[in-house]
C-alpha cells in the first residue's frame, strides 16, 4: 500500500487544554474510578499478603507479619500515594495519560533524545500487553480459588470453572464495555467496602500490627532476611500491581476523581484488609493458606468469593480494555500495522473492540490458567512486566519535568533516584524468579517488542525506497500543465505517506489510462502527538497548481481516522469536496522478500507477514467502497 496510515505529526505537545467534555458530576467520575481505575490493584489483597508471607523461610513469627506490613503500607504510600497520584498524574497529554501518551510528551519535549525515548516508549507498551495477559488470569483464578476454602472437593473444578468465566468474558467484548460499564463502580464500590470491613473486624484480634507504620519495621525485615529478601520484596509488588491503571485511564476520568477515590476509599480499605490479614494471622499463630478468605466468618465465605469474581472480572475488563486502547496508539503512531477496530459505542469513541488483539488475548490467558495451574504458580510471571513498565515511566517522567516543566535539575534528579531505586529494587526481585514463571512475562514483551520494533525498521526501509524510484510531484505537475493530457471530470485523491513525490498510483493511472482528472488531491494523514486534533487544526490545503492540489489531514493518536468526515471541512477553506464526484486511488503493494532489504531474511519475512494482516485501508480510513480504485504493483523488500 503506498500509503503509511501515520506520520510525525504537527500538533503542538505543551500548553494542552484539557479535552471539552460533557460535565459530570465528581461523585459519579469518583464511582466509574473505582470500577474500571481501581479494579486491578483491589482484588491484590486476595493474593498478595499470602505470597508474602509464603515468601518468608520457617515459621512465621510476629516480626516477619510487621515486616511484611511495613513494606506493604510504604510501598502503596511510595509507589501509588506519591509516584503516580502526586507526580505522574500530572504528566497529561491533553487530558490523556499512559505510556505512549507519556512518550509523545516525552519526545515533544525532548526532540534531540527521541530516537532513546522512543525505544523507552516501545518498551514500556511491550510490557504491558504483557501485563495484560496475566492480570486476568491471576485475577479472576484467585477469587474462584476460594471455593477451596468453603470445601477442599471443589478443587478440582477451579480451573474449570476459571476457564469458563474467562471465555465468557472475552467472547461478551464484541458488545461493547458501556452497559456493563455501568455496574463496574458499584460492584467495586461494595467490594472495597467489604474487604475495609473484613479487615476492620479482625483488627482488634492483635491492633499491635498498626506498627507496622513505621518504616523501621520494614528496614529491619530487609536487614534481618538477607537471603530471601528478593523473593519476598518481589511477592510484596503485588500490592502495587494496577497503579499503572491511574495513569492509562486518566483520560477517561479526570484527575480530581481518580485521586479523590483513593484518599477517600481506596487507600484506606486497601490497608485495613493488609492489617486484618496481619492481626488474623498473629491471632491464629500460623502460617494461614488463604488468610484473605480464612478470615471470613462461615455465612459470608459463599458472597465473597462471588463478590471476588465479580471484582476480578472487572479488573480483568480494565486491563482489556486498556491493551485495545493501547494497541490503537500504537497503530495510530505506526508502531503497528492497521488492525481492525470496531466501534461499540455512538457517544463514547474511547468504547472499541478489536476482534484479532482479543483473540490473541484471550488465547494467551487460557493458556496460562491451564499451564499454571494456580495464582500461587502465576504470581512469580506476573511482578517482571509490571515493574519494568513503572521504570520506563519513571525514566519518561524525568524528561517531562526536566525539559517540559522546566525543573530545576537536582529536583528533578532526587524525584527520579527515589522512584527509580524503588523501580529497580522491585524489578531486580522479580527477575529472580524468572525460570519460575517469569519467563512468561519477559517472552510476551519481547515478542511484541520485536513486532513493533520490526514494523519501524522495515516501514522506514520501504518508504526510503518507495521514495527513491518515484518523481517529485512539483516537476510532474509542471510538466502536466505544460502538456496537458486527456481530462475527464471529477476528482481524484491519491492517498500518500509522502506528499512531496508523485504517488505510484497517480503514475500507473497515467501510465496506463493516459487520462487525468480536473481536480487532483494528493492527500497525506498525519498523527499529531497528542489525543485529539481539534477540526480548526484537522486540514492543511495547498494549492500546487490548476490541476493538483496538497491536503494533509491530522488526526491524534486517540482518534480513529475518518477521511470524508475530515474532507468536509475543506468547504470551509474554499474547495467543494463531493464524495459522489470523487475516487481516491490506492496502490496495493504485493511486497516480496530480497535479500538485499537491509535486513537480516527472518526479520524481512516477519515485516511482509505483517503487512500482508494489516486491515483494509478502505475499512480503516473509512471510505466509502464504491468510491476506491485499487492498482496492484510488487514491490521487494
Amino acid at each position: 500500500m503506498d500509503f503509511a496510515n501515520t506520520g510525525n505529526g504537527v500538533g503542538p505537545g505543551e500548553d494542552a487544554d484539557p479535552p471539552k467534555t460533557e460535565p459530570q458530576s465528581t461523585k459519579l467520575l469518583m464511582l466509574g474510578a473505582l470500577g474500571v481505575v481501581y479494579g486491578d490493584i483491589g482484588t491484590s489483597p486476595i493474593y498478595a499478603f499470602r505470597e508474602a508471607l509464603h515468601a518468608t523461610e520457617g515459621p512465621v513469627s510476629r516480626a516477619d507479619v510487621l515486616g511484611v506490613l511495613s513494606l506493604i503500607v510504604w510501598a502503596l504510600t511510595i509507589i501509588v500515594t506519591i509516584k503516580y497520584v502526586a507526580f505522574v498524574l500530572r504528566a497529561d497529554n491533553k487530558g490523556e495519560g499512559g505510556t505512549l501518551s507519556l512518550m509523545s510528551l516525552a519526545r515533544t519535549a525532548y526532540p534531540k533524545g527521541a530516537p532513546i525515548i522512543l525505544a523507552i516508549g516501545i518498551c514500556g507498551a511491550a510490557l504491558f500487553f504483557g501485563d495484560s495477559i496475566i492480570t486476568p488470569a491471576i485475577s479472576v483464578l484467585s477469587a474462584v480459588e476460594g471455593l477451596e476454602v468453603i470445601t477442599p472437593a471443589l478443587d478440582a473444578y477451579v480451573v474449570p470453572i476459571t476457564l469458563v468465566i474467562l471465555a465468557i468474558l472475552f467472547s461478551v467484548q464484541r458488545f461493547g464495555t458501556g452497559k456493563v460499564a455501568a455496574v463496574f463502580g458499584p460492584v467495586t464500590a461494595v467490594w472495597f467496602i467489604a474487604i475495609g470491613v473484613a479487615g476492620l473486624s479482625h483488627l482488634i484480634d492483635d491492633p499491635s500490627v498498626l506498627l507496622a507504620i513505621n518504616p523501621y519495621y520494614a528496614l529491619a525485615y530487609l536487614a534481618g532476611e538477607p537471603a530471601g529478601v528478593f523473593v519476598t520484596v518481589g511477592a510484596v509488588f503485588l500490592v502495587v500491581t494496577g497503579a499503572e491503571a491511574l495513569y492509562v485511564d486518566l483520560g477517561h476520568f479526570g484527575r480530581r476523581p481518580i485521586v479523590l477515590a483513593w484518599f477517600s476509599i481506596v487507600f484506606p480499605c486497601l490497608l485495613l484488609n493488609y492489617f486484618g490479614q496481619g492481626a488474623f494471622v498473629l491471632a491464629n499463630g500460623g502460617k494461614p493458606d488463604n488468610p484473605f478468605f480464612q478470615m471470613l466468618p462461615e455465612w459470608a465465605l459463599m458472597p465473597m468469593v462471588g463478590l471476588a469474581t465479580a471484582a476480578t472480572v472487572i479488573a480483568s475488563q480494565a486491563v482489556i480494555s486498556g491493551a485495545f486502547s493501547l494497541t490503537r496508539q500504537a497503530v495510530q503512531l505506526n508502531l503497528l500495522p492497521r488492525i481492525e477496530v470496531q466501534h461499540t459505542s455512538e457517544m463514547q469513541s474511547g468504547q472499541i473492540y478489536m476482534p484479532r488483539v482479543n483473540l490473541l488475548i484471550a488465547l494467551a490467558v487460557m493458556l496460562l490458567v491451564v499451564g499454571f495451574g494456580s495464582s500461587s504458580s502465576l504470581a512469580s510471571a506476573y511482578g517482571i512486566s509490571v515493574t519494568g513498565e513503572m521504570l520506563m515511566t519513571t525514566i519518561l517522567l524525568f524528561v517531562v519535568m526536566r525539559w517540559m516543566w522546566n525543573w530545576q535539575l537536582r529536583v528533578a534528579v532526587a524525584l527520579v533516584i527515589l522512584f527509580g531505586i524503588i523501580d529497580t529494587g522491585f524489578f531486580l526481585a522479580n527477575v529472580v524468579k524468572i525460570l519460575e514463571g517469569g519467563w512468561v512475562s519477559i517472552m510476551a514483551a519481547c515478542v511484541m517488542g520485536l513486532i513493533m520494533a520490526t514494523w519501524i525498521r522495515g516501514s522506514r526501509y520501504l518508504f526510503d525506497k518507495t521514495r527513491r524510484n518515484e518523481i517529485p510531484l512539483d516537476f510532474l505537475a509542471g510538466n502536466l500543465l505544460k502538456k496537458k493530457p486527456h481530462l475527464v471530470s471529477g476528482t481524484a485523491v491519491f492517498l500518500t505517506s509522502d506528499p512531496l513525490s508523485t504517488p505510484t498510483a497517480l503514475m500507473h493511472s497515467l501510465k496506463h489510462y493516459k487520462v487525468l482528472h480536473e481536480q487532483n488531491v494528493i492527500l497525506s494523514v498525519v498523527t499529531a502527538p497528542q489525543p485529539v486534533v481539534p477540526d480548526s487544526e484537522r486540514v492543511r490545503m495547498e494549492t500546487v497548481n490548476e490541476l493538483f492540489m496538497r491536503v494533509t489531514l491530522t488526526f491524534g493518536y486517540m482518534e480513529q481516522p475518518n477521511i470524508p468526515r475530515a474532507l468536509a471541512i475543506c468547504r470551509k477553506q474554499g474547495w467543494k469536496f463531493d464524495i459522489m464526484t470523487t475516487s481516491f486511488f490506492l496502490s496495493r503493494r504485493s511486497l516480496k522478500a530480497s535479500p538485499n532489504s537491509g535486513m537480516p531474511v527472518w526479520q524481512d519475512k516477519l515485516f511482509i507477514n505483517l503487512a500482508r494482516t494489516a486491515a483494509d485501508a478502505t475499512e480503516y480510513f473509512q471510505i466509502p467502497t464504491g468510491r476506491v480504485v485499487e492498482i496492484g504493483m510488487q514491490l521487494a523488500v
